[in-house]
């Protein structure tokens, strides 16, 4: 008997044939521009949406950036007022992480790929996941407009008593802003786990599913059970600020480090909501392009894992100058010291495939080894702040903000721009210009190590974080940061120069230019509203590259038998 995969929301009956017809002529054959710009149900669309969106707020955020590091250039507060310079401060990290990596990582390379890979025509709730993105654009607007009222100016941690005595309305924006944005993360994180288990195509066996879906499957898990309490926290620090409750005011009675718990509880696994969606487009870039199969496929699939249950009991590292006792001291070190662990075995896998491979040392593959070199340097200086005795010495100095900087841009920026070289193709069927996308690795790679790399010495001479007016000790380091975040900032010309031209004239794609195993290559460039005319039958592993098998790239695209 031959099972007949139908398109969605087309039921069965005994005229078939006719309801094929009637379904693909009802709707257009691609989106046009305008679509875009509307609530749109097709999660190709949505995660394109997510892409751009979050990319104008890198742009905001940047900019923010700059300003601070010119103010930083010299010791005096002569370039920003310093209460501008505090909310600048506060909205460039919020806006990176709330509004960028999270919605570029999850939303958008989520969105446009997980069905995809899976064999699914789109996500399993559809309307739900526009919603989820539509929550976005309002989150950005309120955390701009809090500027009218001075802006929030108590950093991105927005720590009582601090957000409660500075700028009231501009914090309740604030944290109006960061309630929709996680909502948003409930919303699509719920989404990913009932796409991903249920809606795979039946051939598919679970030692088959791309190690991207792996990757977002353990984000959304740990986004579901962080993000309500970080919730939480921000609606009792929304009472304490307009309706005279005292939850954090240590004045009446209230616990300001209970808000700290409820804080890193989720900011610290927010780390790993960044990262773990770059280590996904890693294990897909690096084994294309290397032409060689994945290193350790199940231990980098269960390390995802391992990361999302270890991730939950590391938040204290955050806080242990707040007074915590010894023997929580010692429990998170060992506990930030294990979670090093499943993310040393991404690393080996990666460096195990590279080996031996046949390289191609396309653009994507440049950022995704660059990123290798930062997150590693990043992990390194992590393993160091996890140990109590050296996180008292440099807590709160400009050492973590170079360890958070090469982990968060060295890590997951890299990681967006390799996949954003590797799976533009797909997305719009025209190949990116190669010349300008090494144009853009140079200067992003130089920019950021003479940004962030200065900061640790900085931290290590005791340099404190977040403010405007420092020792002229500090002078020489602090103006060759800067002269760095203007290279950073110059890097994103050529990568937007680039964007533009390549996707309105660049050269055609082809279904498959990178010729890849995975699912998402199997349909056309880019891909169809329905994204296949009957859904997929896998016949062989995602990256078996060097295999017989793997020289006829494309998978069989017949429907499902079964008796």
């Amino acid at each position: 008997m031959t099972k007949v995969e139908f398109p969605r929301n087309t039921p069965p009956d005994k005229d078939k044939g006719k309801n094929l017809v009637v379904a693909h002529t009802a709707h257009p054959t691609a989106w046009k521009w305008q679509d875009y710009f509307t609530f749109n149900v097709d999660h190709k669309v949505i995660g394109i949406q997510y892409l751009v969106t979050a990319f104008v707020f890198y742009i905001i955020g940047g900019l923010m950036a700059m300003a601070i590091r010119v103010e930083l250039s010299t010791p005096a507060a002569d370039f920003l007022d310093p209460n501008l310079y505090n909310a600048f401060m506060t909205n460039h990290g919020t806006i990176m992480i709330f509004l960028w990596i999270v919605p570029s990582a999850i939303g958008g390379f989520g969105n446009f790929l997980v069905p995809l890979m899976v064999g699914a025509r789109d996500m399993a709730f559809p309307k739900l996941n526009a919603v989820a993105f539509w929550l976005n654009p309002p989150a950005g607007l309120l955390l701009l407009g809090s500027f009218i009222f001075g802006g929030s100016q108590s950093g991105w941690t927005a720590y009582p008593p601090l957000s409660l005595v500075t700028a009231p309305i501009a914090q309740t924006m604030w944290i109006l802003a960061i309630v929709l944005v996680g909502t948003s993360s409930i919303l699509g994180s719920l989404n990913f786990v009932i796409t991903i288990l249920m809606m795979k195509v039946p051939s598919m066996k679970w030692d088959q599913l791309p190690l991207f879906c792996w990757a977002i499957l353990a984000t959304s898990v740990l986004a579901l059970l962080s993000t309500p309490v970080l919730a939480a926290g921000l609606v009792l620090l929304l009472f304490d600020l307009n309706f005279g409750t005292s939850f954090f005011k240590p004045d009446a009675g209230g616990n300001v480090v209970l808000y700290q718990h409820l804080f890193w509880f989720y900011s610290h696994p927010a780390v790993y909501l960044m990262i773990l969606p770059i280590f996904g487009i890693m294990s897909e870039v690096i084994p294309v392009h290397a032409r060689k199969p994945i290193f350790g496929y199940k231990a980098i699939a269960y390390s995802s894992l391992a990361i999302c249950v270890v991730g939950l009991f590391v938040w204290v590292h955050h806080m242990f100058t707040s007074g915590t006792p010894g023997w929580m001291r010692m429990f998170f070190t060992i506990s930030t010291l294990l979670v090093a662990v499943p993310t040393g075995v991404k690393i080996f896998g990666w460096v195990a495939t590279l080996w031996g491979g046949k390289i191609r040392f396309t653009s994507a593959m440049l950022f995704a080894i660059g990123l290798l070199s930062m997150f590693v340097m990043g992990g390194l200086s992590g393993v160091t702040m996890g140990t109590a005795p050296f996180d008292v010495h440099v807590h709160d100095t400009y050492y973590v903000v170079g360890h958070f900087h090469y982990v968060l841009f060295g890590g997951s920026v890299f990681g967006i721009y390799a996949g954003i070289y590797h799976w533009f193709p797909k997305m719009t069927g025209r190949m990116l210009n190669e010349t300008w996308g090494r144009i853009h690795f140079a200067l992003t790679f130089v920019g950021t190590n003479l940004t962030f790399l200065p900061m640790h010495e900085l931290g290590l001479q005791g340099m404190p974080r977040r403010v405007a007016m420092y020792d002229p000790q500090f002078i020489n380091l602090n103006q060759v940061c800067t002269f760095g975040s203007i290279i950073l900032g110059i890097s994103v010309i050529p990568f937007a120069i680039n964007i533009i031209q390549s996707w309105m004239k660049g050269s055609l794609a082809g279904d498959n230019p990178w010729e890849a195993l995975t699912l998402e290559w199997t349909t056309s460039s880019p891909p169809a509203i329905e994204n296949w005319e009957v859904l997929p039958v896998v016949t062989h592993g995602p990256y078996d590259y060097g295999h017989d098998h793997s020289k006829d790239v494309q998978l069989s695209a017949t429907p499902e038998v079964g008796t």
